[in-house]
């Protein structure tokens, strides 16, 4: 019996220290350990023949995956650049080394046409028009009008080249419903082989994951910031005209999938001061009550109502990123999210 207690005692403390170096090395200005990484396309279609064919209208992704990973993947999207991801405006950490960190695999999402997946299976074109960064500027909210920074803003108005930086992150994109369906496509294959995970969204990204967990089984949760664009039960939508932001519907046995998972949708600060966001908070609000009354669990947060002032549009690239992160933490920890 002594030779046991003493075994177990031994087993504990070798446990302890490998939790303390497995801690260490998680916390910031430290490496990130990472048990295997690498990307792959998915989805999409082949046209023409084995003499003559072009792959097409895939999504693409990296990813990386820690030692002793938890149990669900983080897939973050965003409709205008994956880089906001992967760092601060001001080249600090981002999302990307957070959540390694913290012990989830993370994949970097880029949707079919898009980023590093952008040989469609249709014509596009681009035309360059100046203007494009100063209507930025105000669409993700760092100012109601350029060049005046909002007070307290989460952007490090004073770094030029931050200002530069934010100018570089953007890629096209085709805001129409055609769109949103061919995307959720390739990305609900995606979740399909890589199992249950979260989406974290930004912007435009956020209808395209709704419209996704219809059409897969492994949407664990989504995580919204700043979404443009809801799914509703049918007769249940807020009415007016549809765009390539929805509203959309669908019968309500389909939406009932949406109640099968924990959903949040996260709004920063000066929302009433640009753009729209006062009526995309809106129907963030109605989304939520039409999940919850089927029986779902969806919430809408206010960055300020959890004591942070200055969020911009993209709030896990502010430079409070750590606290906007620390609060994703909780809801994760919250629905049961986060276990190995």
């Amino acid at each position: 019996m002594h030779t046991n207690r003493r075994f177990l005692v031994l087993v504990a403390l070798i446990v302890a220290v490998f939790a303390t170096q497995y801690a260490v090395a998680q916390k910031p200005n430290t490496p990130v350990t990472i048990l295997k990484q690498g990307s792959f396309a998915v989805g999409g279609k082949v046209l023409g023949d084995e003499s003559r064919s072009l792959h097409c209208d895939h999504g693409y992704v990296d990813y990386e995956v820690p030692v002793n990973p938890r149990k669900i993947n983080l897939v973050m999207w965003h409709s205008a650049a994956a880089t906001a991801w992967l760092n601060r405006w001001d080249g600090g950490e981002g999302y990307q080394s957070i959540f390694l960190r913290r012990g989830f695999p993370v994949y970097i999402w880029d949707g079919p046409q898009v980023g590093r997946a952008n040989w469609g299976c249709t014509d596009s074109a681009y035309k360059p028009a100046t203007g494009r960064d100063q209507g930025n500027f105000t669409a993700w909210r760092f100012g109601a009008k350029y060049p005046d920074f909002f007070e307290g803003t989460q952007f490090p108005k004073d770094d030029k080249e931050a200002w530069n930086q934010a100018s570089r992150a953007r890629y096209l994109e085709f805001d129409t419903l055609d769109n949103v369906q061919l995307q959720s496509d390739a990305a609900a294959k995606l979740f399909d082989k890589i199992g249950p995970s979260v989406a974290l969204t930004n912007s435009a990204g956020g209808l395209r994951a709704i419209v996704t967990a219809l059409k897969t089984n492994n949407m664990a949760g989504i995580v919204m910031y700043e979404n443009v664009g809801y799914v509703y039960p049918q007769g249940e939508g807020p009415g007016g005209p549809v765009n390539g932001f929805g509203p959309i519907e669908v019968p309500l046995e389909e939406f009932k999938k949406l109640t099968k998972f924990p959903m949040q949708m996260v709004w920063g600060d000066n929302i009433d001061k640009a753009g729209n966001y006062s009526n995309s908070y809106k129907l963030s609000v109605l989304f939520a009550e039409k999940v919850n009354k089927y029986g779902g669990k969806a919430q809408v947060l206010r960055l300020t109502d959890a004591g942070l002032k200055g969020n911009t549009h993209i709030p896990f690239a502010d430079m409070n990123n750590v606290a906007v992160a620390d609060l994703l933490s909780k809801f994760l920890a919250e629905n049961g999210l986060d276990k190995r």
